[in-house]
């Protein structure tokens, strides 16, 4: 068991983020609001039954990636944003190299972190204006939807159900579901190797999803957050994850002893989220995404993978390609 307990600091570290995960640990990023109001802490629901989803995994609307066309036109949301001098964000923590702790400086990085510095840059002028809140997965519809935050850069999939409730941008990175297992684990992939294993997930997140309709006779087991699935994994109480392999390479590369098993079983596209409302802010990230793509090999959104996420998922060869709609 000691030899698993790796990548955060061992038994201890990882015991203890297990235990703070889902309160404590959002109180640091919870800043005092800027003016104009948001409420100062993203809290955890009272019950993950009344957390958003479960979400289909056939979207039936058409084109769910394609978002309102880009333009720098300032709105009410602009406004507001510029007039508060700051951009709140809802982050993730605990997310190895999309949105984490830097264990050096203690300061956030990551892929997400980085979209959000050029968000903010563009908007206010100064990459660093930024309020962080951590949220878990499970609360990234309802802050946007209660105005805790301006946006959301999460790892968030863009979806036909999600589009009820908030606005996305264009797509900024594609992703995949598939199962991380421990190294020798009989668990192979999606498939009846999960029969009779407790199966661990994200709350509100498509993983759950996926595993809601298809458990191939696993145990479900619920969380708020990613990293909760990999401190269980590794405390023996569950025996695999499902999860974005994108986020599965992140968590590998943080312990050794597990391993991605299969293949990807979805085909999923990363989103920054909005309010349904603020279509001027949905436009002037969609912007700030065409700049950040432009460029090839010398993009920021290429400069940002190469830095952050190539180390752990090699081989992407750049950003996918933007969709557009009108209206």
């Amino acid at each position: 068991m000691a030899a698993r307990l790796r990548g955060w600091g061992g038994v201890s570290a990882m015991a203890a983020a297990c235990a703070v995960t889902a309160a404590a640990v959002l109180l640091p990023l919870a800043q005092a609001a800027p003016e104009g109001g948001h409420p100062a802490v993203v809290r955890e629901p009272a019950s993950m039954a009344a957390a958003p989803g479960p979400w289909s995994l056939t979207d039936t609307c058409q084109d769910p990636e394609a978002s309102l066309r880009p333009n720098g036109v300032d709105g009410p949301a602009i406004e507001r944003i510029r007039k508060a001098g700051k951009l709140v964000a809802g982050v993730d923590q605990n997310s190895f190299k999309w949105g984490y702790r830097n264990p050096v400086d203690g300061r956030l990085d990551g892929f997400d972190i980085a979209l959000v510095k050029a968000i903010a840059k563009d908007i206010l002028g100064d990459e660093n204006a930024v309020i962080y809140r951590a949220i878990p997965t499970s609360q990234r519809v309802p802050a946007l939807q209660d105005g805790r935050v301006d946006v959301v850069v999460r790892t968030m999939t863009i979806n036909c159900k999600r589009l009820e409730d908030v606005a996305f941008s264009t797509a900024y990175f594609e992703a995949g579901q598939q199962v991380l297992a421990p190294k020798g684990s009989p668990i192979t992939g999606y498939d009846a190797s999960l029969k009779g294993r407790r199966i661990c997930t994200a709350a509100g997140s498509t993983a759950e999803a996926a595993l809601r309709a298809q458990p191939y006779g696993s145990v479900s087991v619920s969380v708020p957050n990613q990293l909760d699935c990999l401190v269980r994994l590794q405390l023996g109480e569950v025996d695999g994850i499902i999860t974005d392999n994108a986020l599965a390479a992140g968590q590998a590369a943080q312990d050794p002893s597990v391993r991605l098993v299969g293949s990807p079983f979805t085909r999923e596209f990363y989103g920054v989220a909005m309010n349904k409302d603020a279509s001027d802010l949905v436009r002037r990230v969609n912007k700030v995404l065409e700049d950040y793509r432009a460029g090839g090999d010398g993009s920021p959104w290429m400069q940002a993978y190469v830095t952050h996420l190539k180390p752990v998922l090699p081989g992407v060869a750049g950003p996918p390609a933007p969709k557009y709609r009108d209206g």
